[in-house]
Parts: C-alpha cells; sequence; structure tokens
C-alpha cells in the first residue's frame, strides 16, 4: 500500500455495515457515521480501512468507496444477519479474524476507532495483543437505553460492564453532544478522558433542492401540510407518537395534511413486526388515506423528501444525537423532535424547531399544529436550521476534529506507529 500524508486507521464497526444500504434491519446512524468519517477522513489524508462482520455469503469481502477508503467485511459467526443483543459470542472470532487481515496484508494499525459497545470489547483486546490507540464512539448508552425499555435483554450486565471498562481505559471516547457526555459521567463512570465530537452531515446533498420544485417532482400540491418520519421501525424510535399526534384534533384541524413514514422493513424479522404494527394503528385510527408508506429511500431520494416536508418528526425515546434531525435541518426543514439526548443539543427550541417530551402525544401534536399553522415561522425556523447545519455539522469538519484528536494521541509515537503501519 502506498504511504499517505497522515497514516492508515482503523474504523472498526462489527454491527453496523458502513457498505449496507440505509434503511435495512439495524442499519441506521450508526452506519451512515462511519462511513460517513471515513470518507471524509480520506479526503483528508488519512487511509482508513473500515471493518465490520459478513451477514450474507453473497457480499463482497472489500468495498471500495473513494480513494484511500473501504470496507472491509470479516467472517466471525455465521453469515447471516444476527441482532446485535445475540453478537457478543463471536466477538472474538471477529478479533482473530481483524489479526488475521493485518497479518496477511502486512499492516499494523496504529489506532482504531471503535463504534458501539460491541467494538469497544473488540478494541480493547487487541490493545492486548500489540500496542495500538483507541478511540471509542458509543453511539447509545445502555444505562440510558435500559431505562427506557420494558424487557431488558440477558446481555444488559455484560453491556454495561463492557462500556464502563471501555469509558475508564481507552484512551478517548467521543460524545457527540454534551448531554451524552453527562450522561457517561453519571450513569457510567466519572472516570476516563471524554471530547465532545458531534455527528455530522453533507451539507451539499442535503438542501440542494427547494421544497416546490421538490413538491413538483413528488406529485405534492403545494397547499399540502406535510408530516415525515424518517428511520427504522423500532419501537424505540417512537413512531407510534407520532402516528397518535397527527391523529389529535390539533392536526386534524388542518384538513390537508398527509404523513409520510420512510424506513425499510424485512418480513418476519422485528422490524417487520414493528412495521405492521404501526400500519395496525395507523388503519386502527383511519389514518390510511392521509398515510404513506414510503420504503426504504436510498441516498438519491431523501434529500427531496426531507425538503418536500413542512416538517420532520423525530420522536425518538432516545438518540444519543440524531442524525435525522440535521439531516432535515440541512435541508430547510424545521424539527419537531423529543426533548431528550442529543435532540437536545441539535435542534435549538424556537429557533430551528420545537421540542417535545417523549412518548408525549399531546404535546407532539401542538408542536406539530404550530409549524404547519404558520408558514412564514416555519420557513423562518427551516432557514436558521440550515444556518446551524452550515456552522456546526459538516462531515468535514466533523472529521478535522476526529483527525485531530487521533493526532494528538498518535504522538509522540507518531512517527514510530506510522512508519510500522505502512508498506
Amino acid at each position: 500500500m502506498a504511504s499517505t500524508k497522515k497514516g492508515q486507521i482503523a474504523l472498526i464497526s462489527v454491527h453496523g455495515d458502513p457498505a449496507v444500504k440505509i434503511g435495512k434491519e439495524e442499519a441506521g446512524g450508526q452506519n451512515v457515521y462511519v462511513r460517513q468519517v471515513g470518507e471524509a477522513l480520506a479526503k483528508q489524508g488519512w487511509q482508513v480501512d473500515m471493518f465490520t462482520r459478513r451477514t450474507e455469503p453473497t457480499q463482497e469481502a472489500i468495498v471500495e468507496h473513494s480513494p484511500g477508503c473501504r470496507t472491509v467485511r470479516l467472517m466471525a459467526g455465521p453469515q447471516k444477519f444476527v441482532g446485535r443483543n445475540k453478537l457478543f459470542e463471536y466477538l472474538p472470532e471477529f478479533m482473530e479474524a481483524f489479526l488475521s487481515f493485518q497479518q496477511q496484508a502486512d499492516v499494523v494499525y496504529p489506532l482504531v476507532h471503535t463504534n458501539y459497545w460491541l467494538s469497544s470489547w473488540v478494541g480493547m483486546e487487541l490493545r492486548k495483543h500489540q500496542p495500538i490507540k483507541q478511540i471509542h464512539t458509543y453511539h447509545s448508552l445502555g444505562a440510558v437505553k435500559y431505562q427506557a425499555v420494558t424487557t431488558v435483554p440477558l446481555i444488559a450486565s455484560t453491556r454495561l460492564a463492557v462500556e464502563k471498562t471501555c469509558l475508564e481505559t481507552v484512551d478517548c471516547v467521543v460524545a457527540t453532544s454534551p448531554q451524552e457526555r453527562d450522561h457517561m459521567r453519571s450513569l457510567v463512570s466519572t472516570k476516563g478522558n471524554v471530547e465532545i465530537i458531534p455527528c455530522g452531515t453533507d451539507i451539499q446533498r442535503f438542501g440542494a433542492i427547494d421544497r416546490p420544485i421538490a413538491r413538483q417532482q413528488l406529485g405534492l400540491s403545494p397547499d399540502t401540510k406535510v408530516v415525515l418520519y424518517v428511520g427504522r421501525f423500532d419501537p424505540r424510535k417512537g413512531i407510534e407518537t407520532l402516528v397518535r399526534a397527527v391523529n389529535h384534533p390539533e392536526v386534524r384541524q388542518h384538513s390537508d395534511f398527509k404523513l409520510m413514514i420512510a424506513g425499510g422493513s424485512r418480513p418476519g424479522h422485528s422490524d417487520g413486526e414493528e412495521r405492521d404494527r404501526i400500519e395496525g394503528i395507523v388503519n386502527e385510527l383511519g389514518l390510511g388515506d392521509r398515510t404513506e408508506f414510503l420504503g426504504r429511500l436510498d441516498h438519491t431520494q431523501l434529500p427531496t423528501y426531507y425538503a418536500a416536508a413542512d416538517v420532520c418528526v423525530v420522536p425518538s425515546h432516545y438518540e444519543p444525537f440524531g442524525l435525522v434531525a440535521i439531516e432535515a435541518m440541512a435541508s430547510g426543514t424545521p424539527v419537531v423532535a423529543s426533548d431528550v439526548g442529543g435532540l437536545q443539543f441539535t435542534v435549538v427550541p424556537e429557533e430551528t424547531g420545537l421540542l417535545a417530551p417523549a412518548q408525549d402525544e399531546d404535546a407532539f401534536a401542538f408542536a406539530i399544529s404550530r409549524i404547519l399553522a404558520d408558514p412564514t415561522w416555519r420557513d423562518q425556523l427551516g432557514k436558521a436550521s440550515r444556518q446551524r447545519v452550515e456552522s456546526c455539522f459538516s462531515w468535514d469538519g466533523v472529521a478535522a476534529q476526529l483527525g485531530d484528536l487521533y493526532l494528538s494521541h498518535l504522538d509522540p509515537l507518531h512517527g514510530k506507529l506510522l512508519s510500522a503501519s505502512v508498506s
């Protein structure tokens, strides 16, 4: 491999394949984060290998994304989808496959950036085998997540222990918002190094189309009030809250409103079951003629739907950051989001959108209605949203901050480690 200006690093995302289509089961914000960070880092001179688990026999072992950035799929467990709560037993196999890849490629990565608690375990084990710097991003915290679910999985105690050890022992943990950092300190540990670096979005792709043109392309009337949801079908995403909110008289008073739900699902899997449940609620409430299930939207379609919407709703029970919120904001569309986690950081109430208590359908209904009822204010919120994203949340800016963080931890061994990592 050719030497690069800044050296070679590994991003590890065991269950979140950076090369998979967004919208598939277990494919969401983490996949976007790893892929976009990887490509942006490559543009800035890093050689980036992104490691994930192979889930289908027909998948390519290596996917080249851009010069200096690729996804490497490792064999660990069966070549089929395995839910994240059942992946822990395959992590030793993943680590061995990673070490084998290094040996075959004649490379030793001086730094790994692990993503989600499963990957943090891999990174911490790798440190026992070689001198390696580890940066970690949680993407969600078990200590927060388990407060919001009725059934705690069997893996919970293992996850909580791994997350605590990670925070206390890796070189640095990246919090994507001040709220996430506060949760780490109050619920996980007061020890360990934490830096705040937000997630980002593609400010060239989102925001490149105006609302009238977007609506024309989608066959929507200029007067239709469009409420948009984008994300996975998962009970924790709060889609039921949104559906019940748009059935509220506050929203129903807008005679020409339309709810658009974007997200893929697979029949027979948990996301397919949740989609069926949501569709059942839609029909039960008599919203079938006002609701459209869009299915999975690819990266060429999403910007048009964001731009066409009057408001994008993010009703999650918890979000450590919330990429959908900044994608909508970058598109000039105001956001109504749950008053939780990183959404309290990305959405500025009364400036770029509104916040409502999670799972409070009445509060969501009033917030949505306020924006639908005042197109002038909607446009003001949308303009301020775009400005906020441009100044705070571009992927290039996020990658630059991460690159600086990597370099700070590679020094003073930077030269020695990098000379061993390229050949």
